[in-house]
């Protein structure tokens, strides 16, 4: 009974959220783009010309919201190079690579590196969260996984000028976490865009240069 109720309320809230009425309304596959458009509208981050790699990005919203933001070149197409990594897959996005496969094996990084090339990355972004149990301690090392496998990417392919963004969830680990990112970049900010729910743990972890690049 609890369980079905929760559902229908988190249903009644999930229709009326505006964010979602939004995406809807401006094509964007879910209402997670509006906390990256927050981020980037406050930070910066994406400018014409970059080449930036979206980890975990199915359904594709945030490498919605980058094209849109790189778009506007002349005779269509992008001023940038996406490229979108998931183990699940994803419908196409115009101008997106998407490369479906763990990006932690050697063949998923073969096909990111024809991409790329010889070029390093200028923002590593991850909306990636792990399926939470409910028990602290689990879910503070199955986040604390996941944001090791972002910095250890951004470490190998980024920039020593970039910038990673990672969510996470203010809780059990968090302090250690921020440790973490501060000992990997030079300045770290923490973000709780408007877009993030309420009564969401939901926080952002932007890191900006590398202080110790591969």
């Amino acid at each position: 009974m609890a369980k079905n109720k929760f559902n229908k309320n988190w249903l009644h809230d999930h229709i009326n959220d505006p964010y979602v009425k939004l995406a809807q309304k401006e094509g964007y596959r879910a209402r997670a783009a509006y906390k990256l458009k927050e981020i980037d509208e406050s930070e910066k981050l994406i400018k014409p010309g970059q080449i930036i790699v979206d980890l975990g990005c199915a359904p594709g919203s945030w490498s919605q919201y980058a094209r849109n933001k790189l778009a506007g070149k002349a005779g269509g197409g992008i001023n940038g190079v996406i490229i979108g990594l998931d183990m699940l897959p994803m419908e196409p996005i115009a101008d997106v690579h998407f490369i479906q496969g763990d990006f932690r094996e050697q063949e998923v990084l073969e096909q990111l590196e024809q991409v790329v090339g010889e070029r390093k990355v200028d923002l590593v972004l991850s909306d990636m969260a792990p399926n939470l149990s409910g028990i602290a301690v689990t879910d503070a090392a199955r986040v604390e996984l996941i944001i090791d496998l972002a910095i250890d990417f951004a470490k190998a392919h980024m920039k020593p000028s970039g910038a990673l963004l990672v969510k996470c969830f203010n809780g059990t680990g968090f302090a250690q976490l921020v440790e973490k990112f501060r000992q990997e970049f030079k300045t770290v900010t923490q973000k709780k865009p408007q877009a993030s729910r309420d009564k969401s743990s939901e926080v952002f972890l932007l890191g900006k240069g590398l202080k110790n690049p591969a």
